[in-house]
């Protein structure tokens, strides 16, 4: 377990000796040494003696970290709203506005987010975000103060965190 701890922390970037393409040992799923392109086995080369042992690190490691990022966050993927289950910090389309998130406030109750431009003064128009464009880019966040958005609860969080 040992030699698997120093084999991920000396290189995590796997390359196919048979085709050459690039990926991250994270990113290589249930097989993280099999090329996706050319379906080549590539594990001899990284000189891992026991396949299983690494399946089971890597598993270990995903979950791991997974655990620590809704520890930092106190995010829950699921809640409960209106009596119904929905997906927590996952901005989808809006029935209000043009998008809308649930998440939980401060006091930890789950409220429903709408952002985006719609609703009544939209009177039929639309309105498509340009956030590709620099300089439009640039304006938004300067009139907004995205640097400083506010708490996660708050629509202008969201919009920023679309531009």
């Amino acid at each position: 377990m040992i030699k698997l701890l120093e084999l991920l922390n000396e290189d995590k970037t796997i390359t196919c000796e048979n085709c050459g393409w690039k990926w991250e040992l994270e990113d290589g799923g249930k097989d993280p040494y099999i090329c996706y392109k050319c379906e080549h086995d590539n594990i001899d080369e990284y000189d891992v003696e026991n396949e299983q042992d690494l399946k089971e690190f890597v598993t270990f490691i995903k979950e791991y970290s997974q655990m620590l990022n809704e520890a930092d966050c106190g995010c829950v993927t699921e809640a409960e709203y209106h009596g119904r289950k929905v997906t927590l910090g996952k901005p989808m389309q809006g029935d209000i506005k043009k998008f809308k998130v649930y998440v939980k406030n401060s006091k930890g109750k789950v409220v429903k987010v709408n952002f985006g431009f719609g609703g009544k003064s939209a009177k039929g128009k639309r309105m498509v975000i340009k956030a590709k464009n620099p300089k439009r880019r640039a304006a938004y966040r300067a009139r907004h103060n995205c640097d400083n958005p506010g708490p996660r609860w708050k629509a202008n969080y969201w919009s920023c965190k679309k531009w």
